[in-house]
């Protein structure tokens, strides 16, 4: 009996907020007789894209109340409310899903009140016989369910009227991808000129600046051969040492554009390269990928798991390999991420996961350190220069570091294996 009273004060609730949007609903009818007033007379037409963005949110509000009723969400699917007055007025008058939240509301002010009404009616003799059925003859409720039963049905009808057609849906769907990749493509094109400038300050500070010096000082070798032997062997040596670091710092910009370790050794083998120069103690494991090991000096410990499924399954006898822009994307994702953790996280280990999932490649970066990296928009750079390369490839990006750690960055790409 408890559980039944429960139970139905629970849809008793959800029958109530149909109520209340019935009268919002009530209210709508005003605001939209009011609009099409103000859209006859055409200088009231800016009112009417606004009028159908109020509905839409009523009706999300109720799509939300059902799908916490129902436990299965309701999909929205509207054309965007974008562009210049005349196009915005054409899509709120057009869109499918305008008309069928109008049809909704209309419906919403008949059956949200009923079945507000008829739940009341029902709670006095549904305690009455209730309380006789279980309190004598020791059954089950018969009357209060009768209750939940209206809830649910109040839940249909919404579900009904607010779901959109398959074709609108796909439509939506359809918008919504290309919104998507609309946005990674401009973070694409960031991340890349990023890039570009790095890579030509890198250029015109370290390796030509270097080069700039060793031509100066050969040329004053050149000079002074004939008179100062000496001096010029010594200039010579510093042009050596010159030409050196210019060398240096070519090498480091080249691993910066596509590290020539990854064409050499793989994925498996750079990241224990990075694993072993990051001044922490880093675990990795690989599964289901072609693992070149490399026991790199310094590396302090290096795991591997074979994934023999693999193997089994008819895989090459060394494991898969990614396409080379995959194996870049996640090289520099774990270079970034041990990086991070080795200069803010206050971290002394870490872990490092790769593995083969159909049609992914996924890369889980974990530390042990204080946790706390921001995550969205106030994330730094490297964490912002991380998701804009992965959203290049369609990949994902998960972050997870609440206040004392652990941090843990999971990444899936897709990939064709």
């Amino acid at each position: 009996m408890r559980d039944a009273i429960k139970e139905a004060a629970r849809a008793s609730l959800h029958l109530l907020g149909g109520a209340v949007i019935a009268i919002l609903c009530h209210l709508m009818v005003g605001v939209a007789l009011f609009t099409a007033c103000l859209t006859v007379t055409v200088i009231g037409a800016g009112v009417l894209p606004e009028s159908v963005l109020l509905l839409r949110r009523l009706a999300g509000r109720e799509r939300r109340r059902t799908a916490a009723r129902t436990g299965e969400p309701i999909p929205e699917a509207y054309l965007p409310l974008e562009g210049p007055l005349p196009a915005r007025v054409r899509t709120a008058v057009t869109d499918p899903g305008t008309v069928r939240d109008v049809v909704w509301a209309g419906a919403q002010l008949l059956y949200g009140m009923v079945l507000w009404y008829a739940s009341l009616v029902l709670w006095v003799p549904a305690l009455l016989v209730d309380g006789v059925v279980t309190g004598l003859a020791g059954r089950r409720p018969v009357a209060l369910p009768l209750i939940g039963r209206l809830a649910g049905l109040s839940a249909d009808w919404s579900r009904t009227l607010l779901s959109p057609a398959p074709s609108a849906a796909r439509d939506a769907a359809l918008a919504a991808r290309i919104e998507q990749l609309t946005t990674t493509r401009a973070g694409a094109v960031a991340a890349h000129g990023a890039e570009l400038r790095r890579i030509e300050r890198d250029l015109h500070d370290g390796a030509q600046a270097r080069l700039v010096a060793l031509s100066m000082r050969i040329g004053l070798a050149r000079r002074a051969y004939d008179s100062d032997p000496a001096a010029a062997r010594a200039l010579l040596d510093d042009a050596q040492t010159q030409a050196e670091e210019a060398l240096a710092e070519l090498r480091h910009v080249v691993r910066g554009i596509h590290p020539p370790i990854l064409t050499d050794r793989g994925l498996t083998g750079a990241v224990r390269a990075l694993a072993a120069s990051s001044g922490l103690e880093v675990e990795v494991s690989v599964t289901g990928l072609a693992d070149h090991a490399d026991h790199a000096a310094g590396a302090r410990t290096v795991t591997a798991s074979a994934d023999h499924a693999d193997h089994a399954a008819g895989a090459p006898a060394g494991g898969f390999r990614a396409p080379a822009a995959v194996e870049a994307a996640a090289y520099f994702v774990v270079a970034e991420a041990l990086t991070n953790a080795a200069k803010h996280s206050g971290a002394a280990r870490a872990s490092v996961a790769l593995s083969r999932a159909p049609g992914a490649l996924r890369v889980r970066v974990a530390d042990e350190g204080r946790g706390g990296a921001e995550a969205g928009e106030r994330a730094g750079s490297g964490l912002t220069g991380m998701r804009r390369r992965v959203a290049a490839l369609d990949g994902t990006v998960g972050l997870t570091s609440p206040e004392g750690g652990p941090t843990v960055i999971e990444v899936e790409l897709p990939c064709v294996w």
